[in-house]
Protein backbone atom coordinates (compact mmCIF):
# COMPACT_ATOMS: atom_id res chain seq x y z
CA UNK A 1 0.00 0.00 0.00
CA UNK A 2 0.87 3.71 -0.79
CA UNK A 3 0.46 4.48 3.16
CA UNK A 4 1.11 7.72 4.26
CA UNK A 5 3.19 8.86 0.83
CA UNK A 6 2.01 11.89 -0.47
CA UNK A 7 2.96 10.87 -3.48
CA UNK A 8 2.50 7.54 -5.11
CA UNK A 9 2.74 6.29 -8.57
CA UNK A 10 4.51 3.07 -9.59
CA UNK A 11 1.92 1.60 -12.35
CA UNK A 12 -0.67 3.30 -14.32
CA UNK A 13 -3.47 1.10 -13.55
CA UNK A 14 -3.25 0.70 -9.63
CA UNK A 15 -6.67 2.04 -7.34
CA UNK A 16 -6.27 5.39 -8.18
CA UNK A 17 -6.74 7.47 -4.34
CA UNK A 18 -6.21 11.00 -5.32
CA UNK A 19 -6.00 12.79 -8.57
CA UNK A 20 -5.07 16.82 -10.22
CA UNK A 21 -7.84 17.68 -12.31
CA UNK A 22 -8.26 21.55 -13.89
CA UNK A 23 -11.86 22.63 -14.60
CA UNK A 24 -11.99 24.88 -17.56
CA UNK A 25 -12.04 28.36 -16.91
CA UNK A 26 -12.41 31.94 -18.81
CA UNK A 27 -8.98 30.66 -20.63
CA UNK A 28 -11.32 28.96 -23.46
CA UNK A 29 -12.78 32.11 -24.07
CA UNK A 30 -9.98 33.48 -25.08
CA UNK A 31 -9.51 31.81 -27.58
CA UNK A 32 -9.65 33.15 -31.53
CA UNK A 33 -9.94 31.27 -34.60
CA UNK A 34 -6.66 33.26 -36.01
CA UNK A 35 -4.51 32.44 -32.55
CA UNK A 36 -5.33 28.77 -32.49
CA UNK A 37 -2.53 27.58 -33.91
CA UNK A 38 -0.12 29.67 -31.68
CA UNK A 39 -2.38 28.37 -28.32
CA UNK A 40 -2.30 24.35 -30.05
CA UNK A 41 -6.08 24.15 -30.60
CA UNK A 42 -7.59 23.26 -33.63
CA UNK A 43 -11.15 24.71 -32.22
CA UNK A 44 -12.87 26.73 -29.73
CA UNK A 45 -14.91 25.00 -26.93
CA UNK A 46 -18.23 26.54 -25.49
CA UNK A 47 -17.33 26.70 -22.08
CA UNK A 48 -20.04 26.20 -20.41
CA UNK A 49 -21.00 23.04 -21.47
CA UNK A 50 -17.18 21.90 -21.49
CA UNK A 51 -17.70 22.52 -17.86
CA UNK A 52 -20.34 20.70 -17.17
CA UNK A 53 -18.73 17.80 -19.07
CA UNK A 54 -15.83 18.09 -16.83
CA UNK A 55 -18.00 18.20 -13.65
CA UNK A 56 -19.26 14.96 -14.65
CA UNK A 57 -16.00 13.65 -14.96
CA UNK A 58 -15.03 14.48 -11.89
CA UNK A 59 -18.42 13.56 -10.45
CA UNK A 60 -17.52 10.18 -12.03
CA UNK A 61 -14.34 9.63 -10.12
CA UNK A 62 -15.43 11.27 -6.66
CA UNK A 63 -18.57 8.72 -7.19
CA UNK A 64 -15.38 5.93 -7.09
CA UNK A 65 -13.85 7.20 -4.00
CA UNK A 66 -11.10 9.09 -5.84
CA UNK A 67 -9.87 12.28 -4.24
CA UNK A 68 -10.22 15.19 -6.56
CA UNK A 69 -7.72 18.15 -6.29
CA UNK A 70 -7.76 20.95 -8.34
CA UNK A 71 -4.69 22.91 -10.20
CA UNK A 72 -6.40 26.80 -9.37
CA UNK A 73 -7.18 25.65 -5.52
CA UNK A 74 -3.95 24.32 -4.78
CA UNK A 75 -1.85 27.17 -6.43
CA UNK A 76 -4.20 29.74 -4.71
CA UNK A 77 -3.37 27.70 -1.25
CA UNK A 78 0.41 27.69 -2.09
CA UNK A 79 0.90 31.62 -2.30
CA UNK A 80 -1.21 32.43 1.32
CA UNK A 81 2.39 34.44 2.23
CA UNK A 82 2.19 37.60 0.49
CA UNK A 83 5.82 37.59 -0.05
CA UNK A 84 5.56 34.29 -1.91
CA UNK A 85 2.57 35.66 -3.89
CA UNK A 86 4.16 38.30 -5.01
CA UNK A 87 7.32 36.57 -6.08
CA UNK A 88 4.31 34.11 -8.50
CA UNK A 89 3.33 37.39 -10.22
CA UNK A 90 7.06 38.63 -11.07
CA UNK A 91 7.84 34.97 -12.20
CA UNK A 92 4.48 34.96 -13.82
CA UNK A 93 5.46 38.36 -15.30
CA UNK A 94 9.01 37.09 -16.76
CA UNK A 95 7.45 34.12 -17.76
CA UNK A 96 4.96 36.15 -19.77
CA UNK A 97 7.81 38.02 -21.38
CA UNK A 98 6.52 41.32 -19.77
CA UNK A 99 9.69 43.10 -19.96
CA UNK A 100 8.36 46.89 -20.17
CA UNK A 101 8.49 48.97 -16.87
CA UNK A 102 5.09 50.69 -17.24
CA UNK A 103 3.62 47.02 -17.98
CA UNK A 104 4.89 45.34 -15.56
CA UNK A 105 3.69 48.29 -12.94
CA UNK A 106 0.30 48.39 -14.61
CA UNK A 107 -0.74 44.70 -14.47
CA UNK A 108 0.77 44.31 -10.80
CA UNK A 109 -2.04 47.03 -9.89
CA UNK A 110 -4.64 45.27 -11.90
CA UNK A 111 -3.61 41.79 -10.14
CA UNK A 112 -3.75 43.67 -6.39
CA UNK A 113 -7.49 43.80 -6.58
CA UNK A 114 -7.90 39.99 -6.33
CA UNK A 115 -7.73 37.69 -3.83
CA UNK A 116 -5.58 34.42 -4.14
CA UNK A 117 -8.27 32.23 -6.36
CA UNK A 118 -9.36 35.09 -8.28
CA UNK A 119 -5.61 35.87 -8.79
CA UNK A 120 -4.76 32.40 -10.20
CA UNK A 121 -8.07 32.03 -12.55
CA UNK A 122 -7.01 35.83 -14.07
CA UNK A 123 -3.49 34.08 -14.63
CA UNK A 124 -4.64 31.24 -16.13
CA UNK A 125 -7.44 32.76 -18.56
CA UNK A 126 -4.49 35.51 -20.05
CA UNK A 127 -4.93 39.14 -19.80
CA UNK A 128 -7.34 41.07 -22.83
CA UNK A 129 -5.69 44.90 -23.07
CA UNK A 130 -9.16 46.26 -23.08
CA UNK A 131 -9.03 45.03 -19.24
CA UNK A 132 -5.76 47.43 -18.09
CA UNK A 133 -6.30 51.27 -18.20
CA UNK A 134 -4.60 53.02 -21.18
CA UNK A 135 -1.68 55.03 -19.94
CA UNK A 136 0.19 57.71 -22.67
CA UNK A 137 3.18 56.82 -20.14
CA UNK A 138 4.45 53.50 -21.78
CA UNK A 139 7.90 52.54 -22.40
CA UNK A 140 8.84 51.66 -26.46
CA UNK A 141 8.50 47.95 -25.63
CA UNK A 142 5.02 48.10 -24.05
CA UNK A 143 3.71 50.19 -27.46
CA UNK A 144 5.33 46.99 -30.19
CA UNK A 145 2.95 44.40 -31.35
CA UNK A 146 -0.61 46.72 -30.70
CA UNK A 147 -2.96 45.36 -32.64
CA UNK A 148 -2.25 41.68 -30.55
CA UNK A 149 -5.24 41.46 -28.27
CA UNK A 150 -3.50 39.47 -25.39
CA UNK A 151 -0.95 41.40 -22.95
CA UNK A 152 -0.15 37.57 -21.76
CA UNK A 153 -1.98 34.84 -23.20
CA UNK A 154 -4.20 33.00 -21.80
CA UNK A 155 -3.76 29.00 -21.02
CA UNK A 156 -6.47 26.92 -22.81
CA UNK A 157 -4.64 23.94 -22.32
CA UNK A 158 -4.36 23.27 -18.76
CA UNK A 159 -7.29 21.06 -18.41
CA UNK A 160 -4.82 18.63 -19.61
CA UNK A 161 -3.08 18.08 -16.63
CA UNK A 162 -1.15 15.06 -17.53
CA UNK A 163 1.24 17.41 -19.02
CA UNK A 164 3.35 20.12 -17.08
CA UNK A 165 4.75 17.51 -14.32
CA UNK A 166 4.21 13.53 -13.83
CA UNK A 167 3.83 11.50 -11.22
CA UNK A 168 6.59 8.65 -10.87
CA UNK A 169 7.23 6.56 -7.89
CA UNK A 170 7.12 9.00 -4.91
CA UNK A 171 8.51 11.90 -6.83
CA UNK A 172 8.00 14.48 -10.26
CA UNK A 173 8.80 15.22 -13.25
CA UNK A 174 8.85 18.89 -13.06
CA UNK A 175 8.58 19.39 -16.84
CA UNK A 176 10.27 21.44 -19.18
CA UNK A 177 7.04 21.81 -22.50
CA UNK A 178 8.58 22.24 -25.56
CA UNK A 179 6.16 25.30 -26.51
CA UNK A 180 6.60 28.65 -24.91
CA UNK A 181 2.92 28.53 -24.73
CA UNK A 182 2.65 25.72 -22.45
CA UNK A 183 5.96 26.05 -20.20
CA UNK A 184 4.59 28.78 -18.86
CA UNK A 185 2.01 25.71 -17.54
CA UNK A 186 4.86 24.47 -15.08
CA UNK A 187 4.72 27.94 -13.02
CA UNK A 188 1.76 26.59 -11.21
CA UNK A 189 3.29 23.18 -9.77
CA UNK A 190 6.43 24.38 -8.95
CA UNK A 191 4.75 27.17 -6.48
CA UNK A 192 2.25 24.14 -5.05
CA UNK A 193 5.03 21.80 -4.76
CA UNK A 194 7.50 23.69 -2.74
CA UNK A 195 4.81 26.29 -1.06
CA UNK A 196 1.55 24.36 -0.59
CA UNK A 197 1.19 22.88 2.84
CA UNK A 198 0.32 19.66 1.78
CA UNK A 199 3.32 19.11 -0.02
CA UNK A 200 6.35 21.24 1.30
CA UNK A 201 8.44 20.05 3.53
CA UNK A 202 7.99 16.48 1.98
CA UNK A 203 11.23 15.95 0.51
CA UNK A 204 9.43 15.10 -2.58
CA UNK A 205 11.78 13.85 -5.56
CA UNK A 206 12.53 15.82 -8.41
CA UNK A 207 13.13 13.96 -11.21
CA UNK A 208 13.19 16.66 -13.89
CA UNK A 209 13.05 20.20 -13.42
CA UNK A 210 11.83 22.73 -15.66
CA UNK A 211 14.56 24.81 -16.10
CA UNK A 212 16.27 22.36 -18.24
CA UNK A 213 16.29 23.27 -21.61
CA UNK A 214 15.60 20.31 -23.14
CA UNK A 215 11.66 19.02 -23.21
CA UNK A 216 9.45 16.27 -21.79
CA UNK A 217 5.68 16.29 -21.53
CA UNK A 218 3.45 14.26 -19.24
CA UNK A 219 1.81 12.36 -22.02
CA UNK A 220 5.12 10.70 -22.99
CA UNK A 221 5.31 9.10 -19.87
CA UNK A 222 3.88 6.00 -18.55
CA UNK A 223 4.28 3.88 -15.50
CA UNK A 224 4.13 0.34 -17.20
CA UNK A 225 5.19 -1.22 -13.60
CA UNK A 226 7.35 -0.43 -10.42
CA UNK A 227 10.64 -1.42 -12.70
CA UNK A 228 9.68 0.01 -16.06
CA UNK A 229 8.66 3.57 -17.24
CA UNK A 230 7.77 3.83 -20.47
CA UNK A 231 8.87 7.54 -22.39
CA UNK A 232 7.49 8.47 -26.06
CA UNK A 233 10.87 10.17 -27.95
CA UNK A 234 7.65 12.26 -29.72
CA UNK A 235 6.75 16.00 -31.41
CA UNK A 236 7.46 16.97 -27.45
CA UNK A 237 9.69 14.87 -25.69
CA UNK A 238 13.49 15.05 -26.44
CA UNK A 239 15.96 12.17 -26.82
CA UNK A 240 18.57 14.48 -24.58
CA UNK A 241 15.71 14.92 -21.57
CA UNK A 242 14.69 11.17 -21.44
CA UNK A 243 18.66 10.41 -20.65
CA UNK A 244 18.96 12.90 -18.02
CA UNK A 245 15.70 11.83 -16.27
CA UNK A 246 16.56 8.32 -16.80
CA UNK A 247 19.67 8.75 -14.86
CA UNK A 248 18.36 10.24 -12.29
CA UNK A 249 15.19 8.03 -11.48
CA UNK A 250 17.38 4.56 -12.09
CA UNK A 251 20.08 5.83 -9.55
CA UNK A 252 17.67 6.56 -7.08
CA UNK A 253 15.75 4.43 -4.50
CA UNK A 254 12.96 4.46 -6.22
CA UNK A 255 13.03 0.53 -7.67
CA UNK A 256 12.82 1.54 -11.06
CA UNK A 257 15.06 -0.93 -13.08
CA UNK A 258 14.75 0.29 -16.84
CA UNK A 259 13.41 2.73 -19.04
CA UNK A 260 11.76 2.08 -22.50
CA UNK A 261 12.00 5.46 -24.88
CA UNK A 262 9.68 4.75 -27.91
CA UNK A 263 10.51 6.13 -31.06
CA UNK A 264 6.99 7.23 -32.41
CA UNK A 265 5.92 9.69 -35.08
CA UNK A 266 6.94 13.14 -34.92
CA UNK A 267 3.41 14.02 -35.90
CA UNK A 268 0.41 15.85 -34.52
CA UNK A 269 -1.50 12.69 -34.91
CA UNK A 270 1.00 10.86 -32.64
CA UNK A 271 1.29 13.90 -30.42
CA UNK A 272 2.25 11.90 -26.94
CA UNK A 273 2.98 8.09 -26.51
CA UNK A 274 -0.76 8.37 -24.59
CA UNK A 275 -2.62 9.36 -27.61
CA UNK A 276 -1.69 6.18 -29.14
CA UNK A 277 -1.13 3.76 -26.19
CA UNK A 278 -2.43 3.08 -22.70
CA UNK A 279 -2.51 0.39 -20.44
CA UNK A 280 -6.27 -0.79 -19.15
CA UNK A 281 -5.23 -4.07 -16.84
CA UNK A 282 -2.56 -6.25 -16.09
CA UNK A 283 -1.80 -6.94 -19.27
CA UNK A 284 -4.01 -5.37 -21.67
CA UNK A 285 -3.14 -2.31 -23.57
CA UNK A 286 -5.47 0.20 -25.49
CA UNK A 287 -3.58 0.77 -28.70
CA UNK A 288 -4.01 3.11 -32.40
CA UNK A 289 -2.99 0.18 -34.58
CA UNK A 290 -0.32 2.13 -36.41
CA UNK A 291 2.11 1.53 -32.85
CA UNK A 292 2.02 -2.30 -33.11
CA UNK A 293 5.06 -2.20 -35.07
CA UNK A 294 7.88 -2.83 -35.80
CA UNK A 295 9.18 -0.34 -33.37
CA UNK A 296 12.34 1.04 -32.51
CA UNK A 297 12.57 1.17 -28.16
CA UNK A 298 15.50 2.12 -26.55
CA UNK A 299 15.86 -0.02 -23.83
CA UNK A 300 17.78 2.24 -20.73
CA UNK A 301 19.34 0.68 -17.41
CA UNK A 302 21.87 2.12 -15.20
CA UNK A 303 25.69 1.25 -15.83
CA UNK A 304 27.00 -1.05 -12.47
CA UNK A 305 30.32 0.65 -13.01
CA UNK A 306 29.57 4.50 -13.27
CA UNK A 307 26.42 6.29 -12.09
CA UNK A 308 26.81 9.27 -15.24
CA UNK A 309 26.65 6.64 -17.50
CA UNK A 310 23.53 4.57 -19.09
CA UNK A 311 23.57 1.19 -21.02
CA UNK A 312 21.43 1.65 -23.93
CA UNK A 313 20.65 -1.20 -26.13
CA UNK A 314 18.25 -0.20 -29.55
CA UNK A 315 15.30 -3.29 -29.62
CA UNK A 316 13.14 -3.31 -32.75
CA UNK A 317 10.74 -5.51 -32.05
CA UNK A 318 6.61 -5.87 -32.27
CA UNK A 319 4.54 -3.70 -29.47
CA UNK A 320 3.71 -6.89 -28.15
CA UNK A 321 6.78 -8.71 -27.97
CA UNK A 322 8.25 -5.61 -26.67
CA UNK A 323 6.25 -5.53 -23.40
CA UNK A 324 6.04 -9.63 -22.80
CA UNK A 325 9.83 -9.03 -22.61
CA UNK A 326 10.40 -6.19 -19.88
CA UNK A 327 7.42 -6.72 -18.54
CA UNK A 328 8.21 -10.38 -17.84
CA UNK A 329 4.35 -11.33 -19.01
CA UNK A 330 3.48 -14.54 -20.78
CA UNK A 331 0.47 -12.95 -22.85
CA UNK A 332 -0.41 -9.16 -23.82
CA UNK A 333 -3.63 -8.36 -25.57
CA UNK A 334 -3.20 -5.15 -27.75
CA UNK A 335 -6.67 -3.99 -27.58
CA UNK A 336 -7.26 -1.33 -31.03
CA UNK A 337 -8.83 1.60 -31.53
CA UNK A 338 -12.19 0.80 -32.82
CA UNK A 339 -10.90 -3.21 -33.48
CA UNK A 340 -8.87 -1.52 -36.03
CA UNK A 341 -11.39 -0.69 -38.61
CA UNK A 342 -9.45 1.37 -40.52
CA UNK A 343 -12.75 4.29 -40.83
CA UNK A 344 -13.62 4.21 -37.50
CA UNK A 345 -9.85 3.98 -36.00
CA UNK A 346 -9.46 7.01 -37.60
CA UNK A 347 -12.63 9.17 -36.01
CA UNK A 348 -12.56 7.69 -33.16
CA UNK A 349 -8.27 7.91 -32.75
CA UNK A 350 -9.33 11.67 -33.55
CA UNK A 351 -11.18 12.09 -30.34
CA UNK A 352 -8.64 10.13 -28.14
CA UNK A 353 -10.07 6.39 -28.32
CA UNK A 354 -7.11 5.35 -27.11
CA UNK A 355 -6.39 7.46 -24.36
CA UNK A 356 -8.37 5.93 -21.08
CA UNK A 357 -7.47 6.77 -17.80
CA UNK A 358 -7.61 3.50 -15.25
CA UNK A 359 -9.02 4.03 -11.79
CA UNK A 360 -8.74 0.22 -11.15
CA UNK A 361 -7.28 -3.06 -12.63
CA UNK A 362 -9.73 -3.62 -15.86
CA UNK A 363 -11.91 -0.47 -14.99
CA UNK A 364 -11.58 2.82 -16.97
CA UNK A 365 -12.98 6.18 -17.69
CA UNK A 366 -13.54 6.94 -21.66
CA UNK A 367 -15.10 9.33 -23.94
CA UNK A 368 -18.79 8.10 -24.59
CA UNK A 369 -18.65 9.44 -28.19
CA UNK A 370 -16.26 7.05 -28.92
CA UNK A 371 -18.32 3.80 -28.91
CA UNK A 372 -16.72 1.59 -31.15
CA UNK A 373 -14.10 1.29 -29.41
CA UNK A 374 -15.74 1.62 -26.05
CA UNK A 375 -17.72 -1.48 -27.19
CA UNK A 376 -14.55 -3.66 -27.82
CA UNK A 377 -13.09 -2.83 -24.82
CA UNK A 378 -16.34 -4.41 -22.98
CA UNK A 379 -15.66 -7.10 -25.35
CA UNK A 380 -12.52 -7.56 -23.52
CA UNK A 381 -13.79 -7.62 -19.95
CA UNK A 382 -13.22 -3.87 -19.81
CA UNK A 383 -15.37 -2.00 -17.01
CA UNK A 384 -16.24 1.23 -18.20
CA UNK A 385 -17.10 4.56 -17.09
CA UNK A 386 -18.53 6.51 -19.83
CA UNK A 387 -18.26 10.83 -20.27
CA UNK A 388 -19.66 13.21 -22.61
CA UNK A 389 -16.90 15.35 -24.43
CA UNK A 390 -18.76 17.37 -27.36
CA UNK A 391 -16.61 20.11 -25.98
CA UNK A 392 -13.90 19.05 -24.02
CA UNK A 393 -12.39 16.94 -26.81
CA UNK A 394 -11.98 19.61 -29.09
CA UNK A 395 -8.41 20.10 -27.14
CA UNK A 396 -7.10 17.35 -28.53
CA UNK A 397 -6.88 15.32 -25.06
CA UNK A 398 -8.53 12.07 -23.55
CA UNK A 399 -9.81 11.08 -19.53
CA UNK A 400 -6.15 10.62 -18.82
CA UNK A 401 -4.80 13.69 -20.53
CA UNK A 402 -7.04 15.51 -18.24
CA UNK A 403 -6.05 14.16 -15.28
CA UNK A 404 -2.79 13.72 -13.20
CA UNK A 405 -2.91 10.91 -10.64
CA UNK A 406 -1.11 11.66 -7.28
CA UNK A 407 -1.39 8.46 -5.18
CA UNK A 408 -2.29 5.09 -6.66
CA UNK A 409 -2.44 1.56 -4.62
CA UNK A 410 0.46 -0.23 -4.99
CA UNK A 411 -0.50 -3.54 -7.11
Amino acid sequence: MSGSKVLNATSEIGKLKTVLLHRPGKELENLMPEYLERLLFDDIPYLKQAQEEHDAFAKILTDNDVEVLYLEDLSAEAILDKDIRNRLIDDFLDEGNIIGRRSRDVIKDYFSQFDNKALIENMMSGIRKNELPDSKDRSLADMMDSRYPFVIDPMPNLYFTRDPFATIGSGITLNHMKTETRNRETIFANYIFNFHPRFRDKNIPIWYDRLERSSIEGGDELILSDKVVAIGISERTDAVAIEKFSRTILNSDEGFETVLAFDIPKKRAFMHLDTVFTMVDYEKFTIHPAIEGPLTVFSITKSNKDKNELNIVKEESTLKDILKKFLELDKVTLIRCAGGNLIDAAREQWNDGSNTLAIAPGEVIVYSRNYVTNNVLKDYGIKIHEMSSSELSRGRGGPRCMSMPLVRENL
